[in-house]
C-alpha cells in the first residue's frame, strides 16, 4: 500500500530573469502536487562564480544544493519512524549510493527499490538494491495531473504549455 510521496526539488528563481514565469510555474506545480497529497521538500541554488579557464573572466554559476542530502536523510527518517518497509527511490542519481549502503546496514529487513526516469539507467545503484524498474516514456503521459486541476481552495489550474 502507498503511504506517502515526496518530492524533492529546489525552486530556479535565478532563471526568471532569462525566463519569465518558470519560478511561478514551479510553485503552481508544487500547489497541485500538494493538493493531491504529495508532500514537497525544497532544497535550494547557490550563486557562485567560476572562472573560465580559456577566456579568464569569472562567470555566475547556480547549483543546486541539499536535494540529494535531504533525500537521504528522509530515507533513514522513514524507516526510523517505521513510516514504511520499502522505499522506492524515483532517481538514477549516485549521490544517494552511500545513503543506500548506510540505510540497509541500520535497517537490514527493510526494503530499497529504484525506479529509474526515462533514459537513466544506473547500473551502479541497480547493484545496491535486489528490485528496481525502467520508467517507460509512456508512463509519464499516462499519469500526468488533472487538466484543468480544482486546487483545494476552489481554483481552477489549467496546466502550462511548457509543464
Amino acid at each position: 500500500m502507498l503511504e506517502r510521496i515526496y518530492y524533492f526539488t529546489a525552486i530556479a528563481s535565478h532563471l526568471d530573469a532569462r525566463r519569465p514565469g518558470v519560478t511561478a510555474r514551479h510553485r503552481l506545480y508544487l500547489e497541485c502536487l500538494s493538493a493531491t497529497g504529495i508532500v514537497p521538500i525544497l532544497a535550494r541554488f547557490k550563486y557562485k562564480t567560476v572562472r573560465c579557464h580559456t577566456c579568464q573572466r569569472d562567470n555566475p554559476h547556480y547549483e543546486e544544493k541539499e536535494t540529494d542530502v535531504a533525500i537521504s536523510m528522509k530515507l533513514v527518517e522513514v524507516f526510523h519512524q517505521d513510516e514504511a518497509d520499502t522505499v522506492v527511490l524515483v532517481t538514477g542519481d549516485t549521490d544517494l549510493a552511500p545513503a543506500v549502503r548506510t540505510t540497509f546496514r541500520l535497517f537490514p529487513t527493510r526494503q530499497i527499490c529504484f525506479a529509474f526516469p526515462y533514459k537513466r539507467r544506473n547500473n551502479e545503484l541497480a547493484r545496491l538494491v535486489s528490485k528496481f524498474f525502467y520508467i517507460r516514456k509512456e508512463r509519464y503521459v499516462a499519469h500526468q495531473l488533472r487538466d484543468p486541476m480544482r486546487l483545494p481552495n476552489g481554483r481552477l489550474v489549467s496546466k502550462p504549455a511548457d509543464w
